[in-house]
């Protein structure tokens, strides 16, 4: 997730709707696309509240990019919903629960449009059943405040995914975005204990935005394959949040997924130049410069691309399969409210992004396997390798 929410700025790109977009939701139709990631019930949280009444997900919201009609548009077959909280929460372990619980309630209030999802099999139940299937997840373990209960409490509550870190480092993990922590080589003894827990219970461990020492320290320690969920290749555009290629080419031996994300300055080094100036090495705002300031810069970095987002992230995925192969890639939006990047503006433009990998001649066996086929087959192998 980015730092702020922000409407969309970029004008929604016309894509053809030719043959390789009818192949697109055809094989949509039969193969239940997973989306790594989308931070939803923040965006709910930020604009209501929590109050899913005030805030209803069967309307469209066109200042955000996420909501009950698109993601069907979309043909999303499983959404991963995080329940994502800024590190500097107050009580982040408070916080962490009322988001796992708007999820769930998100799942109850609109059981005619989600379908729990808790185990692979659902993902195919759901799309069986004409419904969006809902993988609830934790960005951030800020909200263990140094105890592995929690972990175990969620686990029980349907969290099936922990992305580990956010933008800042905790005393446990270092992240991409921050100084390590220095009182370790980027994964404590605690943080060692906690992957220990989460291949135990069967959880996946998502390393998106732990810096990349500290995901070769967790690849060294975990006994199960790990995601990285929404990220980007650091070959193509160097933010310090997208993924090296040493790290990639361990996926291999891992078993794990790297998910190409949308966010523009990941897929687009004239967009993370753009905002270069407004951010230190870290990718933290440098002294003086606003929030509002760099959202407007933000902005302005979704004009005059030479390529779309569509064809940035398809260049993405192809670094991936030449990396570590198409057994071991994935998608993940980071949807969180905008702005995005033109072609990828919300989350009903999947066809399109599907329909570019027809056109680029991907095979469809290879598609399918990005679109969902590899997440759950490594989710299973999670779960093989667990108790």
């Amino acid at each position: 997730m980015a730092e702020t929410s922000a409407p969309p700025s970029s004008v929604p790109l016309a894509r053809p709707r030719d043959r390789a977009y009818a192949h697109a939701v055809a094989l949509m139709t039969t193969h239940p696309l997973i989306d790594g990631h989308n931070d939803l019930p923040w965006t709910v949280r930020q604009a209501g509240r929590s109050d899913l009444d005030s805030y209803d997900l069967t309307r469209l919201h066109p200042e955000t990019d996420t909501d009950i009609p698109r993601l069907r548009a979309g043909k999303v077959g499983t959404q991963v919903l995080a329940a994502f909280l800024p590190t500097k929460s107050a009580n982040p372990a408070t916080v962490t629960a009322e988001q796992i619980d708007l999820i769930l309630r998100i799942e109850d209030k609109h059981a005619d449009a989600f379908y729990p999802v808790r185990k692979p099999a659902d993902v195919g139940l759901a799309q069986a059943r004409g419904k969006i299937g809902s993988l609830p997840a934790v960005e951030g373990t800020v909200g263990l405040e140094g105890s592995l209960a929690p972990l175990r409490l969620w686990h029980r509550l349907g969290v099936r995914l922990v992305t580990l870190c956010h933008n800042e480092t905790l005393p446990w993990i270092d992240s991409a975005t921050d100084k390590p922590h220095g009182g370790h080589d980027g994964l404590s003894d605690f943080g060692r204990a906690m992957i220990a827990e989460m291949n135990r219970l069967g959880l996946m461990v998502d390393l998106a935005h732990v810096a990349p020492h500290a995901m070769h320290k967790v690849l060294d320690v975990t006994t199960a394959p790990v995601f990285i969920t929404h990220t980007c290749a650091t070959a193509l555009c160097a933010h310090p949040r997208n993924t090296p290629d040493d790290v990639l080419h361990r996926l291999r031996d891992n078993g794990g997924l790297a998910m190409a994300t949308f966010v523009p300055e990941f897929l687009n080094p004239a967009a993370l130049a753009g905002v270069g100036s407004f951010k230190d090495q870290w990718g933290k705002l440098r002294p003086g410069m606003t929030a509002a300031d760099y959202q407007k810069a933000r902005a302005a970095c979704l004009t005059g691309w030479n390529q779309d987002g569509i064809a940035y992230l398809c260049d993405h995925l192809a670094h991936f399969r030449e990396i570590v192969g198409e057994n071991h890639i994935g998608i993940g939006s980071d949807f969180y409210g905008g702005p995005n990047p033109p072609g990828l503006e919300d989350a009903s433009k999947f066809p399109d992004l599907i329909a570019e990998l027809v056109r680029r001649d991907w095979s469809d066996a290879a598609i399918v396997k990005v679109m969902g086929g590899n997440f759950l087959r490594v989710w299973g192998e999670v779960l093989a390798r667990a108790g």
